[in-house]
């Protein structure tokens, strides 16, 4: 098993780009060990590559926070896995605020590296970590104050309530965690510096994977706190990646460091990173509140199809995790192109990312479609439960290559500074598409789950042929930032 890289190394360096099957071996380290190296410039599969990797597995380690939850609460039963997936419905509408101030903050970020102005780039940091805290406190405590109302909102079983209010209430109130977690890496990202973001998320999932059965199960001293424990190591686990991020920033990293001098309010600089975090937000609030309105139409039909649901769409999220580092690179690469004048390289960026995006996402699409049974049973051992997810993996797979352009584009739009293009086409197929066709298949037609499903399927095929079309046009390239 290969083991992670130190938390802690030299300075990163930079080297110049080598050739040939040791070149790209020699690229690949560096990668992971991190660099100093211009971004903004040359070579754009060298700096995808740079970029990409670190992020790729960024977001493997973000996504096994949720699977580790999963692969320990499904031994608790279907109550418990249902708790986890209606707090995390909670969360993921929840994450649409640090989300959106993430794109704006990487898409300002990337473009003052571009321009080599640094000292902007730390000041605009500092405005999006200010403004982000600041608007997760209250969040956190409605979160926490209302968690059994909201579950009971979402349609959560009497089961669910007795193991669910709990858990509810530490993931919500935990939320300024998580908000900083995502800024910081944000910021990280948007500098070029993707691997002291990756060792942070690796720091903090070894610590969940360390500390999730001990609270869930118990040991000696420690008393088995059940589906809670999820919760407390989760955040535990967090909370400790984003101490590593402060420690980073404030001592430099190369590329990025935060002083005393850059903690002032700037108005012209939150009034642009507000303008295009309010379009990114708005995107992925409406396609996120779509998938749980989507969740409440599955749990109409019972606690053991929404279990399904749950886990099917964990493991669907945990293998499109290195889809996502990609997208990011090219959000990142597409910025920084910009800022240093260059659409044509920004535009390859895009399409290179999407393609190497749609390569993976159709071995993965042939995996589940062929062993997606088994795989389901290696995590839980209710024939129901194993049942609904099998049907979800399976529907959805087929066309699961055509969300590569889903995943990748709208990064590359928001990284231009264009967050109005993937917000309309959000409205339009998550609300206009999505949901309505789910509750017909679903409910008047009689499929039941699998037409929630089937609603998945097709909308991702459809989302994905047309933010390749608004894509071509290349609109985009006329936005500034």
């Amino acid at each position: 098993m290969m083991q992670p890289p130190p938390l802690e190394s030299s300075s990163p360096v930079a080297s110049p780009p080598a050739t040939g099957f040791r070149g790209f071996l020699a690229s690949l380290w560096l990668a992971v060990r991190g660099t100093t190296e211009d971004l903004a410039t040359g070579p754009v599969d060298r700096a995808f590559l740079l970029l990409s990797v670190p992020m790729v597995l960024e977001m493997v380690m973000e996504s096994v926070f949720a699977l580790v939850d999963v692969i320990f609460v499904s031994r608790l039963g279907a109550d418990a896995i249902a708790t986890v997936g209606l707090t995390e419905s909670v969360l993921t509408l929840y994450q649409t605020v640090p989300l959106g101030l993430a794109i704006g903050a990487t898409a300002l970020i990337a473009r003052r590296v571009g321009e080599k102005d640094p000292e902007r780039a730390a000041r605009t940091a500092v405005q999006a970590l200010g403004l982000g805290f600041a608007l997760s406190i209250p969040m956190a405590i409605l979160g926490a104050v209302f968690a059994r109302p909201i579950l009971l909102a979402l349609g959560a079983a009497p089961g669910v309530l007795e193991h669910g209010v709990s858990y509810a209430r530490l993931m919500l109130g935990g939320f300024p965690v998580i908000m900083l977690l995502f800024l910081f890496s944000a910021v990280l990202r948007g500098s070029g510096d993707a691997t002291t973001s990756m060792r942070a998320l690796w720091l903090a999932n070894s610590v969940n994977i360390v500390l999730a059965p001990l609270f869930i199960f118990g040991l000696g001293p420690v008393p088995a706190l059940g589906v809670l424990g999820a919760a407390v190591a989760t955040t535990v686990g967090r909370s400790t990646g984003v101490m590593y991020q402060v420690y980073r920033l404030l001592k430099g990293n190369g590329r990025l460091e935060l002083r005393r001098r850059h903690l002032c309010v700037e108005g012209d600089t939150l009034r642009s990173l507000l303008k295009l975090s309010g379009g990114a937000t708005l995107q992925y609030l409406l396609s996120m509140s779509s998938w749980l309105v989507l969740m409440r139409i599955v749990a109409t039909f019972g606690s053991a199809a929404l279990a399904g649901y749950t886990l099917a769409m964990r493991v669907l999220l945990f293998v499109q995790q290195p889809s996502w580092g990609l997208s990011h690179a090219a959000g990142t690469l597409v910025g920084q192109s910009l800022g240093a004048g260059d659409t044509d390289r920004a535009e390859r960026a895009a399409w290179r990312a999407s393609f190497y995006t749609l390569g993976f996402l159709g071995l993965v699409s042939v995996g589940f479609l062929a062993f997606a049974q088994p795989l389901i049973h290696a995590f839980t051992p209710d024939p129901e439960v194993a049942l609904h997810a099998t049907r979800c993996l399976r529907i959805v797979s087929c066309s699961l290559a055509l969300y590569a352009f889903v995943t990748v584009l709208p990064h590359a739009f928001n990284g231009a500074g264009d967050t109005t293009t993937p917000t309309l086409v959000n409205l339009v197929f998550s609300w206009g598409l999505q949901l309505p066709l789910a509750w017909l298949l679903a409910v008047p037609l009689g499929w039941g789950p699998s037409g929630a499903f089937a609603a998945i399927a097709i909308t991702y095929g459809a989302l994905g042929l047309a933010s390749a079309a608004l894509f071509r046009r290349g609109q985009w390239k006329l936005r500034h930032v």
